[in-house]
């Protein structure tokens, strides 16, 4: 039977998305793993593939809607042998131009919508619901693994997917075999006693409270998209939920400053140019070797403590910022690092970076130096251990190791440390390490 092509999620914080464009017709065939269609997620433009073999036998979202929610049926995928007549009028998504009917009261049954009617009319066997794992999170399934599942009495949750970012695919579940599924049950019975528990923060003022303290005044408003909702909304997060503490040092830099120049006369040659910042993102992973017990992130209940040091570093694009990952940092030279480093911030700046190129790492650089600011704190981005706020190098008088009043640049940091994972005296040896490094900056290539 005709098979739903859901709106998928392409990152871990999607929840809607734009369809940016098809890159398909109806009638069409298509086969796993071709491209269907160009999707705006929060943070970047993505490529959709496709799971499953077929034909395109309609499309149901069209190009450039935004605001469509994940798992919300964009498409409808037939089989061999199927038409465009077996497609269920059922399976069609409201037009998007309509809002929701307000939510009936307890006491009142709803009216039936034209499409209500029209399903009633014709018996319509959708694929099951995406069912959710112990702890409340979403299971990526296709609409066939799921009916192929319902009919095998197999528990999604215990299934690993093979499909694109570990969606369940048909493959999945034709070899799999039932069993039972393990303490659902007390799962789902704990977890509103933990909502129970949980303290509800006060509320924000509303849009229009907002709007009538300004009445009488000239103002624009300005439309959040995706990156800028996820932004207000994991910030906002990070300061109500991570207890903040904050460890401040001044760096002389002149010793980096000289051997930066050498290096890169030396690397002229290969087109090569060595940034302070390539300097501070390599002392940082070495740091998270000498200090092992520092590489670590909040995981809710427990501390995951990484081997590899897998740094973040801050790049701000218009309208909000990305956070690309150097994975095994500690392993790279200061030039592949330049390289890599470049590559991340110009396709964060075009929203061409995957997922798997900004999520993860345990610890984050952001650097405001460059735009002259002397030194400021920067917020945890979760689950991050800590993240170091980077100022601008300048010179001043400092007294030198003989008691003498000299000049020197000095570069001032601050490191926020989420106090869950790092205590005070951990993280002061963390940041100690992290100005050895750049103080001594030949000892990074040992």
């Amino acid at each position: 039977m005709p098979t739903e092509i859901l709106m998928p999620a392409l990152s871990p914080t999607m929840e809607e998305g734009t369809l940016a464009k098809w890159l398909v017709k109806e009638g069409d065939t298509v086969n796993s793993g071709d491209i269907l269609a160009e999707i705006e997620t929060d943070k970047a433009t993505m490529e959709f593939e496709a799971v499953d073999e077929g034909t395109i036998g309609k499309i149901l979202i069209e190009e450039g809607s935004e605001g469509v929610k994940v798992n919300t049926p964009i498409a409808v995928l037939l089989e061999e042998g199927e038409s465009a007549d077996d497609i269920e009028t059922s399976s069609a998504p409201a037009p998007a131009e309509e809002k929701p009917a307000p939510a009936p009261a307890a006491d009142e049954k709803p009216e039936p919508g034209p499409q209500q009617a029209a399903a009633a009319a014709t018996p319509a066997t959708p694929a099951p619901a995406a069912p959710e794992a112990a702890d409340g999170s979403r299971i990526f399934a296709t609409p066939l693994a799921r009916r192929i599942a319902a009919d095998k009495g197999l528990d999604l949750t215990q299934i690993k997917g093979s499909g694109p970012h570990g969606r369940i695919v048909k493959a999945d579940v034709e070899g799999a075999k039932a069993a039972p599924a393990e303490k659902a049950a007390p799962a789902a019975a704990e977890a509103p006693a933990a909502k129970a528990d949980a303290v509800a923060m006060p509320a924000s003022p509303g849009a229009e409270q907002v709007k009538k303290m300004y009445e009488g005044r000239d103002y624009e408003e300005v439309k959040l998209d995706g990156m800028r909702k996820t932004v207000a909304s994991r910030l906002t997060e990070a300061k109500q939920t991570i207890p903040h503490f904050y460890l401040r040092r001044d760096i002389k830099l002149d010793a980096l400053l000289k051997f930066r120049s050498q290096l890169n006369k030396q690397l002229e040659g290969r087109g090569v140019k060595l940034s302070v910042n390539d300097f501070i993102i390599k002392a940082c992973a070495l740091a998270l070797q000498s200090v092992p017990d520092a590489n670590a992130v909040w995981a809710g209940d427990r501390i995951l403590k990484l081997t590899p040091s897998d740094v973040a570093v801050a790049v701000a694009i218009e309208g909000g910022l990305f956070t690309p990952v150097l994975k095994d940092a500690e392993m790279k030279s200061l030039s592949a690092l330049s390289a890599e480093m470049k590559d991340l911030a110009g396709r964060a700046r075009n929203k061409k970076l995957a997922p798997h190129e900004y999520v993860g790492g345990s610890f984050a650089i952001s650097n405001l130096g460059m735009y002259g600011i002397d030194n400021f704190d920067a917020v945890i981005n979760p689950p991050h251990g800590a993240i170091l706020a980077v100022g601008a190098g300048v010179k001043k008088p400092v007294v030198g190791a003989d008691g003498e009043l000299t000049v020197a640049t000095v570069m001032s940091v601050t490191l926020s440390v989420d106090h869950r994972v790092i205590d005070g005296a951990l993280g002061a040896e963390l940041l100690q390490a992290i100005v050895e490094n750049l103080e001594n900056p030949m000892v990074m290539l040992a």
